[in-house]
């Protein structure tokens, strides 16, 4: 069973009030990530990228599908992130999602 923390129960809690909040979803799949719970990450990491334009979350899922062995789904939403990047004009973040679908 994959490790819970403290942390994910708060944002858990505070995401019940408001489950649109990007940024609280975003954070929820990054503590998965830091208990190297990447199969957990990856599922709250995609339903974001469909739900809203958060650009980190894209360069995040397409690092955790890629670690999971999953470079086709990784290497269709760096595409969308880097769309989107662009889009915001979030050029950093567009240069890091080529890079890492270069690798793919």
């Amino acid at each position: 069973m994959p490790t819970r923390t403290p942390r994910m129960a708060q944002i858990e809690a505070l995401l019940a009030d408001d489950p649109t909040d990007a940024f609280l979803r975003y954070g929820l799949a990054m503590e998965h990530v830091s208990v190297a719970d990447d199969a957990t990450a990856a599922e709250h990491l995609r339903r974001l990228c469909a739900d809203s334009t958060y650009v980190p979350a894209f360069l995040q899922a397409g690092q955790v599908l890629n670690r999971l062995n999953r470079p086709d789904e990784a290497a269709d939403v760096l595409r969308r992130g880097i769309a989107i990047a662009r889009q915001q004009g979030d050029s950093h973040a567009e240069g890091e999602m080529a890079g890492l679908l270069a690798t793919l």
